[in-house]
């Protein structure tokens, strides 16, 4: 990272990060050599040193079908944007933000129990704190992608 003063590397500080932005840029390896990426809600839980990312989509389309072929992803995070600079100096201004940047290696998970727990994670993330219902139909017929992170950095202006 070229600005290292901006460098968050407390676990606690990237948690905060982490509960402050709510879409996930999530980056795939497209065809022809150029990246596809989607923006999508996410949750997480924490395993070991890295978080572990958790989205859900329809059960085919794009996103799934490169998946299938290269499971390595990439993605980015941002929240908290605030510019800051003199009025009538365009080139002053800068902005403050919180972003994370990963890479890691994404799996559909088939399992029901470990999807459904996925998906509360998401959702105690993107609606907060309840005991959720879900109903078998729809989840059946909902794809939980599960991002185990391998590389991070986090940085805060």
């Amino acid at each position: 990272m070229r600005r290292k003063e901006r460098e968050v590397t407390a676990r606690g500080e990237i948690e905060e990060i982490l509960r402050a932005c709510k879409v996930c840029h999530l980056a795939v390896n497209g065809e022809d050599g150029v990246p596809y990426i989607v923006p999508l809600n996410f949750g997480y839980s924490w395993q070991g040193t890295w978080p572990v990312l958790y989205m859900h989509c329809a059960p085919e389309g794009q996103k799934l079908e490169l998946l299938r072929r290269d499971n390595r992803v990439a993605f980015e995070m941002d929240c908290g944007y605030a510019p800051e600079g003199q009025a009538d100096l365009a080139c002053t201004y800068t902005n403050r933000y919180a972003s994370l940047i990963g890479a890691g290696d994404c799996e559909i998970v088939t399992a029901e129990d470990e999807k459904e727990a996925g998906l509360r994670h998401l959702m105690q993330h993107v609606v907060g704190a309840r005991d959720w219902k879900f109903d078998r139909t729809a989840l059946a017929h909902t794809v939980l992608l599960r991002v185990h992170v391998r590389k991070l950095t986090a940085k805060k202006h």
